[in-house]
């Protein structure tokens, strides 16, 4: 069974940065490609970012496109979001999740990403 368990989230001013990582377990890895989503209270949830485990490709979401960075590392599993210049609009919920199979990741829409983490609080305040 494929296992997501986020990290890094919290509290950081306008302007800030924060890095939260997805350690990805139980799976072989190069099968799945990882995406970053948000949710923040009323709104619907947002793709924010994806990376094919197999090939590298990236997508953002024109949301965080030049703030935010994602990348890998395939020794240790892992899936890392780094976020810059971040603003108050950017406070959510951000989870990881893994598409089965990978694909190139051009964009998240109409892929399920059914298997989730928990999710980690992000607020971006003064």
């Amino acid at each position: 069974q494929l296992q997501l368990v986020e990290s890094g989230g919290g509290l950081v001013q306008p302007g800030g940065s924060l890095r939260l990582s997805c350690a990805v377990s139980g799976f072989t890895y190069a099968t799945y490609a990882i995406g970053w989503f948000r949710q923040a209270p009323g709104k619907e949830r947002e793709g924010v970012s994806c990376i094919s485990a197999s090939d590298g490709s990236t997508y953002y979401a024109d949301s965080v496109k030049g703030r935010f960075t994602i990348s890998r590392d395939k020794s240790k599993k892992m899936v890392y979001l780094q976020m810059n210049s971040l603003k108050p609009e950017d406070t959510a919920v951000y989870y990881c999740a893994a598409e089965v199979p990978d694909y190139y990741c051009s964009g998240m829409e109409g892929y399920e990403y059914v298997y989730r983490g928990q999710g980690t609080q992000v607020t971006v305040s003064s």
